[in-house]
């Protein structure tokens, strides 16, 4: 009798840990590219800490790619943002430069702010029971469309909902916000008050309510630009045709 005891116990106390280091598996990131063109992921992070990432993938076209959020290090937290970069080309560490959202000299990573891009926003706490918070923010401009949306989750919405859009919004830029590629055809809208109310932030929210156009906006009533979801395996970003 007392081995089955021992033998019970030693099970539940496997099952125990197995549950334990199940439920503190560091979240996933995949990053699918239907962009129609190459794309450089970029990072940043705020300043609380949070490390950022030295190897980012660069998806081709129909590619895709995952990284792991360090959370269950120190500082037990993750915020920060991903970004496509465009068009761009150079020797890594030297002269590699983007046209979109160029953040410094290294294909893998970034070492200054980025420039103005369509952004993916997360905040990864193990000390936030609500967490993780995402959302998309074409707070700075519009580059490309992204869609959020998470993985394995067990919710119902309006938790664990999609955020951002997969319309190209870029015909829509007001033309004194619009920069354009060499060919001609547009390539980024940049905001020129990410504080107001503007005919930028006006033409992006109508099109697309579920993404931040102006950076006040998650104050507007009934709004649904930002996303959480508490039981998920990660987060699918998707970078869509933005020609």
């Amino acid at each position: 009798m007392r081995k089955i005891l021992f033998a019970v116990i030693a099970l539940i106390a496997v099952l125990t840990t197995a549950k334990a280091t199940a439920a503190a598996a560091d979240h996933t990131v995949t990053f699918v590219n239907q962009s129609g063109q190459a794309i450089w992921v970029g990072s940043a992070v705020n300043a609380d800490g949070s490390v950022n990432f030295t190897r980012l993938p660069v998806p081709r076209n129909g590619q895709s790619a995952t990284v792991t959020i360090p959370e269950s290090a120190a500082p037990n937290h993750w915020r920060g943002k991903f970004f496509a970069r465009q068009g761009c080309g150079g020797t890594s560490g030297s002269t590699f430069r983007c046209k979109v959202a160029d953040c410094g000299p290294w294909a893998d990573r970034c070492t200054t702010g980025e420039q103005p891009a369509s952004l993916a926003e997360f905040n990864f706490d193990r000390k936030d029971a609500l967490a993780p918070w995402y959302n998309v923010s074409y707070v700075n401009a519009f580059s490309l469309p992204i869609t959020i949306t998470p993985r394995d989750a067990q919710a119902t919405p309006p938790e664990c909902e999609a955020m951002g859009c997969t319309q190209n919004l870029l015909p829509y830029c007001p033309p004194a916000n619009l920069t354009r590629w060499n060919d001609g055809t547009p390539m980024l809208c940049t905001n020129p008050n990410r504080d107001a109310k503007t005919p930028y932030s006006n033409a992006i929210q109508s099109r697309c309510p579920k993404a931040y156009a102006w950076s006040k906006q998650d104050t507007e009533p009934g709004n649904s630009v930002v996303g959480q979801c508490r039981k998920c395996s990660g987060f699918t970003v998707t970078f869509h045709n933005g020609r």
